[in-house]
């Protein structure tokens, strides 16, 4: 246990909040929804006062914050990545570490760039952190000293992705699982070593790869680690990774590329180019409830009393009720094409990829857009991280850090 997961844990029972043993560990935070727990946020954008920022090489990985630092992940000139530790409070840099790494997309895909993409995990301490090539390093959360190394394609006599490593780790009892290898993989978080491995397919440019992130849930009376592969969503039993379930989800070119969220007995998904599907969930089987025209692109969405608040490959956004498929509203306005969104009680905190900030009231009943402000200049596709009054935006080429004045 180090020094960072000591602080926080000793500041979280001062303060009376319970023991985390992070601010926002990993993609889309503590559990992988977008919640965030805290005091409302002020009504006017404008009382996000700046902190500090930082010029980074290209990427697309959300910031994690943990106690003191704040770790962010770049890629040098396409010759390699390289992950920094800067200080939460000034945004100094505290360490940083490299290593010879590159990837080419497909040509079709070059707009969105070569670089560095997957969002890291951190439990406390240590990061991982995957890079282009389908390369997995765990890093000391303190020093930057490498931990261990593990090198999919290598490990398993597969192919490096097409689009590289983009699907996103996740910390679950002491596991790492990740979509890596063409298949679902638990390696043991301290000591890298493989736990087991499922889900494992020939695969083709169409199939090769993961966009979406794996979570986990509760549903009926044990937990699914749930899989959105580019073809199929998956239920597996995370301690042995025994498919319980596997449905085909219609897709464009494979392009299943948010991370769905559950509700109820169900899992709601939504793939470019297709349709939005709910699936309801049984022991070992899986059944179509409810399909809605609306189709997400990359933006994952966001659950609060039973309704999905999401953004649609067209730009707009949309409030769907999870317990029929109705689309309750949808905006006039195009915000782009991503958002990553975060709620809080009954507000919903959505940042555009073009660097505007966006604080909607969680309504219904239709789009109440309470204020917005523009961050930043550059793009912004980095989630969004929220930890407790602060604010961290990644943007292409930097980040900033910002914090609610009250």
């Amino acid at each position: 246990m180090n020094r960072i997961f000591v602080l926080t844990l000793v500041l979280a029972i001062l303060l009376g909040s319970g023991p985390v043993f992070a601010d926002w560990p990993q993609w889309r935070g503590p559990d992988r929804d977008g919640h965030s727990s805290g005091e409302a946020w002020p009504a006017d954008l404008e009382t996000l006062q700046p902190l500090w920022s930082a010029e980074l090489g290209k990427g697309y990985p959300g910031p994690i914050v943990a106690g003191d630092r704040v770790f962010v992940v770049e890629s040098l000139k396409d010759e390699s990545v390289q992950v920094r530790a800067l200080a939460r409070k000034s945004g100094e840099e505290l360490w940083s570490h490299a290593w010879d790494s590159s990837g080419k997309v497909p040509f079709f895909a070059a707009a969105n760039g070569d670089w560095v993409r997957a969002t890291p995990a951190y439990d406390g301490e240590r990061l991982f952190v995957g890079d282009m090539q389908e390369v997995l390093v765990a890093l000391d959360g303190e020093t930057g000293a490498v931990q261990w190394t593990l090198n999919f394609p290598e490990k398993f006599g597969t192919k490096v992705p097409d689009f590289g490593f983009a699907s996103s780790p996740m910390l679950l009892d002491g596991a790492l699982i990740v979509q890596a290898a063409d298949s679902v993989v638990s390696l043991d978080a301290e000591s890298g070593d493989v736990r087991w491995r499922s889900l494992a397919a020939e695969t083709d440019m169409m199939s090769r790869g993961a966009f979406s992130s794996p979570f986990v849930a509760k549903m009926g009376d044990r937990e699914v680690l749930l899989i959105q592969g580019r073809q199929q969503l998956n239920g597996l039993d995370p301690a042995t990774g025994k498919v319980l379930w596997s449905h085909t989800v219609p897709s464009f070119r494979g392009m299943n590329i948010l991370t769905p969220v559950v509700h109820g007995g169900g899992v709601f998904t939504s793939t470019y180019r297709q349709k939005s599907f709910f699936y309801e969930i049984g022991a070992d089987s899986v059944r179509e409830a409810w399909t809605l025209p609306a189709a997400a692109y990359m933006s994952s969405p966001v659950v609060l009393d039973g309704h999905a608040y999401m953004h649609l490959g067209n730009g707009r956004l949309a409030c769907i009720d999870l317990s029929n498929g109705k689309e309750t509203w949808r905006s006039s306005e195009s915000f782009g094409k991503y958002v990553s969104m975060v709620v809080r009680g009954n507000q919903v905190l959505a940042l555009t990829s073009e660097g505007e900030l966006l604080l909607i009231a969680a309504n219904p009943a239709e789009l109440e857009l309470v204020s917005r402000r523009e961050v930043s200049k550059d793009e912004t596709w980095g989630h969004l991280a929220v930890a407790g009054d602060e604010v961290y935006v990644r943007e292409l080429e930097g980040i900033r850090a910002f914090r609610f004045a009250r």
